[in-house]
């Protein structure tokens, strides 16, 4: 299965709902296990770059730069779907993850568990 890209981007980029400093919450999930990877932000040049090649590119807000998942690391993101909640201020990537999705090395940015 391959990412088809959206066949009207304007109309799904203009439902976004970007929040303060033009950004959205988007987080990562593997698409065929439901894994959650990670959580980033982007900004409206990086949801097009993402629907335009299928790799998921974010912004860092500490380096003010979009980047594109791993770039550097070799630990790619190649999209499979792309969803919006239900009020257009969140973004959902179905992504397929090789490598760790988290910047310690970890598979997912998730593996610590909090107080029960």
């Amino acid at each position: 299965m391959s990412f088809e890209p959206l066949p009207d981007v304007d109309s799904f980029v203009a439902s976004v709902s970007f929040g303060a400093g033009g950004l959205v919450p988007v987080i990562a999930q593997q698409w065929d296990s439901g894994e959650v990877l990670m959580m980033a932000w982007m900004d409206e040049s990086a949801l097009r770059d993402t629907i335009a090649t299928g790799s998921a590119t974010y912004f860092s807000r500490s380096r003010q730069s979009r980047w594109v998942k791993g770039e550097t690391s070799g630990h790619v993101q190649r999209v499979r779907d792309i969803r919006i909640d239900c009020d257009g201020d969140t973004i959902l990537l179905l992504v397929d993850q090789t490598g760790a999705a988290c910047h310690t090395g970890d598979r997912t940015c998730f593996e610590h568990v909090g107080a029960r």
